[in-house]
């Protein structure tokens, strides 16, 4: 499988990129990866860093596309990016798979735009793996739809859980429609409309849930808007990081506090891998015709690494969430 990897997208490009990159083929079989960007520093670094370069293509590319340039930028002036290169590779079929660190907004154009969604698929939906008290939960969208339709979501809810099922392992995935209040009625028109097409849908649709539901593990799938999904997204992710100083603060507190640390130092650092978006990879942009997944931004090398695995993985499917959007269509 050949993986077109974005090597100038992130906070901590390229070396973490290429270092990623030359991980994941050691670990993972019949793997190659694609690096687009400026050839002569993809080489240079490589030789820098003392790795291999075994299974690893460079394709150069011209510039990069940030988070101020306008997201359309990926199919005009800046087509042939680091990022636009990887898309078009993607979009022509001689990559198989897409990965990114880089602007979210540009990826989720490049996306819709170069490579395509699937048929009947309304939206793409931006869904990252969520850590929750006993597991793992999606949720989607977390921001590539800040406005967004009741057959939206109910695609979402389908590809969701099509996705936990076939990739993450989850039998049965109980999906969830975000809301105010578990009574049916609660919620604006957006969920009311939406709680009626999910109830509709081939998916084990539970009703609403509140926001504390998903991190307690009451469901497998957690559907909204992007807007909202956004802000969840980012209070969970500050919750983390004050829960992680706040425990730092506490066990430094004295001699005493410091040997507590050392004593329960095994099941901290497996709440900290918990928690760690970096063990997930990165987030897969459902609704794509292809695998294309966005890395977090300040991704480093295992992260990166993961987020590949998540491309592989992903590739399985493709034709199973096609399938079940289709199915969706036919029952409306």
């Amino acid at each position: 499988m050949k993986i077109a990897l974005d090597c100038f997208g992130g906070d901590n490009a390229p070396d973490d990129v290429i270092k990623g990159a030359v991980a994941a083929i050691s670990e993972y079989s019949d793997v190659e990866i694609i690096l687009t960007g400026d050839e002569e520093t993809i080489k240079s670094r490589i030789n820098a860093l003392g790795v291999s370069d075994k299974g690893i293509t460079i394709v150069n590319a011209d510039g990069v596309i940030v988070i101020e340039d306008d997201p359309l930028d990926i199919r005009g002036k800046k087509k042939d990016c680091s990022m636009g290169r990887a898309f078009q590779l993607v979009a022509s079929g001689e990559a198989d798979a897409f990965v990114s660190g880089g602007s979210t907004a540009a990826l989720v154009v490049g996306a819709t735009m170069l490579v395509g969604r699937m048929k009947g698929v309304k939206r793409p939906a931006l869904a990252p793996i969520m850590p929750g008290i006993n597991g793992q939960y999606m949720l989607l969208d977390v921001g590539a739809n800040v406005e967004c339709r009741a057959d939206m979501l109910a695609q979402f809810g389908v590809m969701g859980s099509i996705f936990m099922e076939k990739i993450m392992g989850v039998e049965n995935p109980r999906v969830g429609l975000l809301n105010v209040g578990t009574e049916r009625e609660k919620g604006r028109e957006l969920e009311q409309k939406a709680y009626e097409a999910l109830s509709g849908a081939p998916v084990n649709f539970i009703g609403n849930v509140e926001g504390r539901d998903p991190i307690m593990n009451l469901c497998d799938v957690a559907v909204t808007d992007g807007f909202t999904g956004n802000v969840y997204l980012k209070a969970v992710e500050g919750m983390g990081a004050f829960m992680k100083m706040s425990l730092k603060d506490l066990f430094m507190t004295n001699a005493a506090s410091k040997i507590g640390y050392l004593l329960s130092k095994k099941g901290v650092k497996a709440l900290s891998k918990k928690t760690d978006y970096k063990e997930v990879g990165g987030s897969p942009l459902l609704g794509i015709k292809k695998p294309v997944i966005k890395a977090h931004g300040s991704s480093d090398e295992r992260a990166f690494k993961n987020a590949i695995r998540q491309a592989i993985n992903f590739a399985g499917a493709i034709g199973e969430i096609e399938a079940g959007i289709a199915a969706l269509k036919e029952e409306n």
